[in-house]
C-alpha cells in the first residue's frame, strides 16, 4: 500500500522552530515533487512549499519565505519541512503530497495536483 507518513508536529511557543518529516512507505519519493500544505480550522488547505524530485527546484508560500525551508533525501525516502520563528498563525494541520513528476509545476499550489497524500500532523503555536 502507497501511503506518505508525516511525523514532527507538535505544540510549540511563538519563537520556536520544530522539523516536520514525510516519509514514502510502499513507494520511492525519488520520482515525486512532493509539497507541503496546510489547513487551519474554518479555512481552505493552501500550499506552503513544493520542492522537485531532485530537490534543484523550490517555491514557498509569501507568508512562510525565511522562516521554512523544504528540504528532501531521497536515499532516506523522506522530505522535510524546517519551520522556524514561528507564528500563532501558523498553527494548522500540515499535510504533505506528491505527484509522480521530476518537475516542478506552476499547479503545485493545486490541491487536485497530486495523487497521494499523507494524514496530515498537528502544529500548534501557542503560549
Amino acid at each position: 500500500q502507497l501511503q506518505l507518513v508525516e511525523s514532527g508536529g507538535g505544540l510549540v511557543q511563538p519563537g520556536g522552530s520544530l522539523r516536520l518529516s514525510c516519509e514514502g512507505s510502499g513507494f520511492t519519493l525519488a520520482s515525486y515533487a512532493i509539497a507541503w500544505f496546510r489547513q487551519a480550522p474554518g479555512k481552505e488547505r493552501d500550499r506552503v512549499a513544493c520542492i522537485n524530485s531532485s530537490g534543484s527546484s523550490i517555491n514557498y508560500a509569501d507568508s512562510v519565505k525565511g522562516r521554512y525551508t523544504i528540504s528532501r533525501d531521497n536515499a532516506k525516502n523522506t522530505v522535510y519541512l524546517q519551520m522556524i520563528s514561528l507564528r500563532p498563525e501558523d498553527t494548522a494541520v500540515y499535510y504533505c503530497a506528491a505527484r509522480r513528476t521530476s518537475y516542478l509545476s506552476r499547479n503545485c499550489r493545486d490541491i487536485t495536483y497530486y495523487d497521494y497524500w499523507g494524514q496530515g500532523t498537528q502544529v500548534t503555536v501557542s503560549s
